[in-house]
């Protein structure tokens, strides 16, 4: 295994070395985890609800759990330590907005060992989550654990307008000291569940500046790839329905303009990636439906945890949502530009970066040397709206791109013209063939045709005064409420639509310029006493 220093670095170790943070093993973190939170959750119990207060996000909790243990703490057999709950009656009701009730916090992360994650990324950060799946446990800097408490009150006031966000949830935050060492850790929402295999998982940024997964990263049996690789990999993005997708843009609009609100940068949008595939299922299916009734007996217990609750209006019913989740696991489909169904899991993380004097030296370093709009640390303001820019027109689409080509349209189109026409013509047939005989019976003169015909030689827009098939014409215009484009072989024989043969024009052509339909009915002298049927042409 490795170690991690206090830095973050992570140095080699032996194989069967357990990990180490702070020169603390993972098994005495996990440990004084379970038993400080177990300790201080329950203690709150007796405190009264009542409002949160503008001094409850600042006040801090400590107690001393010594091995041997004392009346208020139990005995261990770990080192002894002393653990501090900050803002302990702020994330009560945190917790208690979302939906979960002290005894299910306990039993979740205190009932069975935590599971240590492998380190998705290079903060050098331990990761943990409970048997359950419902909660991540991170350990993060003292400047990170500084600004989270400084970021309370606008978080709590944020919450309170829109619990559904796809920013972290932070449910708790604590420190365990022992032997002079600080350990700080939050506890938050798990983005990726484990019970459904993530075939892709991506760290996106909307940054282009070195940013692809390192050779050691995707060695790994699960890497975490980046936004280049993405570029590479889901060239034509993700495709999801329109109010899917409006929903989802909404939602990262609002927390990007939170985040800027809190001069943060330089956060992620953690991506998971499960494809629906029958062959996957058939593999998986057993497997996983057996670890989801495993690790969740009771369905998702906390609220607005899932991507798909997090982006969903208050329109869906509860009975949806319980479905959908169970069904799910609460991602949000979508498709590739395959075509393949997908679910998706995602939400924001590392949002606790702030845009101090060292990030502002680094990315004016970064600038001179580099592309100053492509590297990852950005003013607050500019980063908000490249990472919008990029999850728009780079990652998330609509489904209507799917869509068959213009060509397809077109061809679609004229099926379901002839189709829905197909009585109009036979109509207007018939009607030629009656006005056939009528004319050739009572010999009418061809000089009215003649002078109207060379009236028009130079007017192809005027329409020869034949009420049935302007009525007819009319008639088909109903058909369709979209324009057609004329046919460029039409517009080139035009001029050769009318013929002196005989005195009758071969062809009437009937123009109708708002929809552009052109009815052309051809006809001679010489085929009416030899042709039964007529036949009425639709220009497209």
């Amino acid at each position: 295994m490795s170690s991690v220093t206090e830095n973050g670095d992570v140095t080699a170790g032996k194989p069967n070395e357990e990990k180490t943070y702070k020169k603390t093993t993972s098994s005495a973190i996990k440990g004084a985890i379970q038993l400080g939170i177990g300790y201080t959750v329950g203690n709150l119990t007796s405190k009264p609800d009542r409002d949160v207060l503008m001094q409850d996000f600042y006040v801090v909790e400590s107690v001393f759990l010594p091995s041997e243990g004392s009346n208020l703490t139990p005995a261990h057999h770990y080192p002894d330590f002393r653990f501090k709950t900050y803002a302990p009656l702020a994330f009560r009701y945190f917790r208690e907005l979302f939906g979960i009730k002290p005894d299910d916090y306990l039993y979740s992360i205190c009932s069975e060992p935590l599971i240590e994650l492998s380190n998705p990324g290079a903060s050098g950060s331990l990761f943990f989550v409970t048997s359950d799946d419902e909660f991540i446990i991170k350990t993060v800097q003292h400047k990170e654990a500084e600004f989270l408490q400084k970021l309370l009150p606008g978080y709590y006031m944020n919450l309170n307008q829109n619990p559904r966000t796809l920013l972290p949830k932070f449910y708790g935050l604590y420190c365990v000291q022992s032997g002079g060492i600080n350990i700080r850790i939050v506890v938050m929402n798990n983005v990726l569940p484990r019970a459904l295999k993530m075939h892709f998982t991506y760290d996106l940024k909307g940054s282009t500046y070195k940013r692809r997964a390192s050779r050691k990263e995707r060695e790994k049996s699960s890497p975490t790839f980046k936004d280049l690789d993405f570029l590479q990999d889901m060239h034509e993005g993700l495709y999801f329905d329109s109010e899917t997708h409006s929903a989802l843009m909404k939602t990262l609009q609002r927390d990007c303009r939170v985040l800027e609100s809190f001069k943060i940068m330089d956060y992620s949008l953690l991506l998971g990636i499960h494809i629906l595939n029958s062959n996957m299922k058939e593999k998986e299916g057993e497997s996983s439906q057996s670890a989801s009734d495993m690790k969740r007996p009771g369905g998702q217990k906390v609220l607005y945890s899932t991507a798909m609750e997090s982006i969903q209006g208050p329109g869906k019913s509860g009975d949806s949502i319980t479905t959908e989740t169970t069904n799910t696991m609460g991602g949000i489909p979508a498709k590739s530009h395959k075509g393949e169904k997908l679910l998706l899991f995602m939400g924001i993380i590392d949002i606790l970066q702030s845009y101090r004097l060292m990030k502002k030296l680094e990315h004016s370093w970064k600038a001179l040397v580099y592309d100053g709009d492509t590297v990852s640390v950005h003013r607050p303001s500019f980063y908000a709206d490249r990472f919008l820019k990029f999850m728009s027109t780079r990652v998330f689409k609509k489904v209507q791109a799917l869509k068959s080509s213009p060509s397809k349209k077109r061809c679609n189109s004229i099926t379901a013209l002839k189709a829905a026409s197909q009585e109009i013509v036979c109509a207007v047939s018939q009607e030629w063939k009656d006005e056939k005989h009528g004319i050739l019976a009572e010999g009418q003169s061809c000089a009215s045709l003649d002078e109207e015909v060379l009236g028009s030689r130079h007017r192809p827009d005027l329409v020869p005064s034949t009420p049935s098939l302007f009525e007819a014409a009319s008639l088909a215009t109903t058909i369709s409420s979209s324009s057609l484009n004329v046919d460029e072989q039409y517009q080139r024989n035009q001029p050769m639509l009318y013929s002196n043969s005989k005195g009758l024009p071969s062809s009437s052509t009937f123009t109708l310029e708002d929809s552009a339909i052109y009815l052309t009915s051809e006809q001679s002298t010489l085929e009416m006493e030899n042709d039964n049927a007529s036949v009425l042409d639709v220009y497209l």
